[in-house]
């Protein structure tokens, strides 16, 4: 039998199926090819992409977040910078690209370390699609962040409030939220004096805004709140404060309430008796209202610098009866009333005067009623409902009424500028805008006599730690027994000074609080002689020259003229 044909052509078969596989292995390799050019090409223009993208792909995916708009500079009297706007960065997270949370946060605290580590987790872990991590990073933390390359992170520019001074002009300041509108002190007052009109209509450019002045001078400031931070460290007080007015325009120079708080962190405003006590805080202000009444009696014609009032025995109100702290307890004149500071001769001042007389004249001084100022912060002074005999003595010497220091400063600045009650201002007021919204509540004579009464009682009386050599200062002291769970307490004092400088022409009142004191070393009582009368002297002294006066060694102990014999209120018995 023969073979080969079959053979030859079993041969010719193979061969041909052989070049169809490696035909068909050629194609499938060539397919392959392609798809593999088509995914890696698509990836490479992907991160091209991203890398012409490179931040602000992460940016453009947070949602539209609180506007932060800008405001306008705040400047002194001398155009020092308090407050500014500058660049933050905020820092946000995508939770669904987040691939370890824990890792995540481990790695985020090292550059935050402020950072709530338990909140932001919560955050992440309900994956949604943005969740905040941290607002008002500096350009150093933003740079440790990128540098860390975590995904599903990014961030968005915004504006934070900084304050360079701190703490030192707190509350009269104020700050702002988290989205840079005005919540407290002069911040919220230019927010409602019109920045909040021009964002809503869209005026509000960092470069349409002109800088705020205020009143204050930053150097007196500083020296303010040098001198009651060193008030309470040394009589270990609750609290302390003082305010520097200019008399004949109502400026505020200067204005410290402890414990205070920096602006730049607001959260510590929230902190416990960060109240401003000297505007927002009501209290019985003791001795120092003497001087209202002292020139309420004067005033009313009823009596002179020489006339006698019997303080010879206690007042007495039923069960109730009124003493002197140092009772001389024979006939005062009203000048050693208001040097000794007499309760029983303060008492028959006003009952002379009346009721009606003595509520009219303090209310007319704006101790009373609520005051007016740019300072959202104000408190509703307290005063009986209705007014008995009891209550006119009690509050002749401080005690049944509760004001704020701000008040009282102002209206002894009307006992001294020449009777004329002005309100408290802490923006410029010119000479011309003062002298149209001036209001006059006490006569001339009735000032002359105010003056020489501070004088001597800085010289020989209560005030004598509160003068100061060279600038003429007069002064009274007030120590008020503080009410704990509706009852006075012996221990605990709410102390003040009031002082004005130089006396012969004041141009400035000073009011100095201190609550709360406990003696210093060396000595052994806690009245307001002690404690809030240096500290006026000590804020005299430092920043007299800064006020523009300058001491007068020559003219230290010049009489102060008083009101003749017979002045025109006199005649009007």
């Amino acid at each position: 039998m023969r073979f080969w044909p079959f053979g030859k052509k079993t041969a010719a078969i193979r061969q041909k199926s052989a070049a169809r596989l490696q035909t068909g292995f050629k194609s499938r390799l060539g397919f392959t090819f392609v798809i593999f050019c088509c995914l890696y090409g698509a990836i490479a223009a992907k991160l091209i992409y991203y890398g012409r993208a490179g931040g602000e792909i992460a940016e453009a995916k947070a949602p539209p977040a609180p506007e932060s708009q800008a405001r306008p500079d705040i400047i002194d009297r001398n155009g020092l910078l308090l407050a500014t706007d500058i660049k933050t960065w905020s820092l946000f997270a995508e939770p669904r690209r987040i691939i370890d949370i824990g890792e995540t946060i481990d790695l985020l605290a090292g550059v935050l370390p402020q950072m709530n580590r338990h909140e932001i987790t919560a955050r992440l872990e309900r994956r949604n699609g943005f969740a905040w991590v941290a607002r008002g990073l500096s350009a150093r933390q933003k740079a440790e962040v990128m540098a860390l390359g975590i995904p599903g992170l990014g961030f968005q520019t915004e504006t934070r409030r900084f304050y360079p001074g701190g703490a030192a002009a707190a509350h009269i300041l104020g700050f702002v939220n988290i989205d840079n509108q005005g919540i407290a002190g002069m911040e919220k007052y230019i927010d409602e004096a019109g920045l909040g009109a021009l964002r809503k209509a869209g005026l509000a450019a960092p470069a349409a805004l002109e800088p705020v002045a205020l009143a204050i001078d930053m150097r007196v400031q500083a020296v303010v709140h040098d001198e009651v931070a060193k008030t309470m460290a040394r009589y270990r007080a609750e609290a302390a404060g003082a305010v520097v007015l200019k008399v004949d325009t109502g400026e505020v120079m200067a204005m410290v309430s402890m414990p205070d708080f920096n602006p730049n962190r607001p959260v510590e405003a929230l902190q416990k008796d960060r109240l401003n006590r000297i505007t927002a805080g009501t209290f019985e202000m003791g001795s120092s209202i003497k001087s209202f009444t002292t020139a309420m009696a004067l005033d009313s014609g009823k009596f002179r610098l020489d006339s006698k009032v019997d303080a010879s025995r206690p007042l007495r109100f039923g069960s109730q009866q009124i003493k002197d702290f140092h009772g001389k307890y024979r006939p005062l004149t009203v000048e050693e009333v208001f040097r000794f500071s007499s309760n029983i001769g303060s008492g028959k001042e006003a009952e002379a005067v009346g009721i009606s007389g003595h509520r009219a004249f303090l209310k007319r001084l704006g101790l009373l009623t609520r005051m007016q100022t740019q300072l959202p912060e104000v408190a509703e002074p307290f005063s009986p409902r209705v007014w008995k005999k009891v209550n006119s003595a009690t509050i002749s010497f401080g005690h049944g009424f509760a004001t704020t220091p701000m008040q009282t400063a102002i209206g002894v600045a009307a006992l001294v500028n020449g009777g004329f009650l002005l309100p408290p201002s802490f923006l410029p007021v010119s000479k011309a805008a003062a002298e149209a919204g001036k209001q006059q509540v006490v006569a001339a004579e009735t000032v002359r006599d105010m003056r020489y009464l501070y004088k001597r009682n800085a010289d020989i009386g209560t005030g004598r730690r509160g003068a100061v050599d060279g600038y003429r200062v007069g002064g009274k002291t007030g120590t008020a027994e503080k009410v704990i769970n509706g009852r006075y307490s012996k221990g605990k004092n709410f102390n003040s000074f009031i002082a004005a400088f130089p006396m012969d022409k004041p141009a400035y009142v000073v009011l100095t609080i201190v609550d709360d004191p406990k003696p210093a070393a060396g000595e052994y009582s806690t009245t307001a002689a002690f404690n809030a009368a240096p500290l006026a002297a000590g804020i005299i002294r430092r920043s007299a020259t800064f006020l523009g006066v300058l001491p007068d060694f020559t003219a230290q102990n010049m009489p102060i003229q008083i009101a003749d014999i017979e002045p025109a209120r006199l005649r009007r018995r």
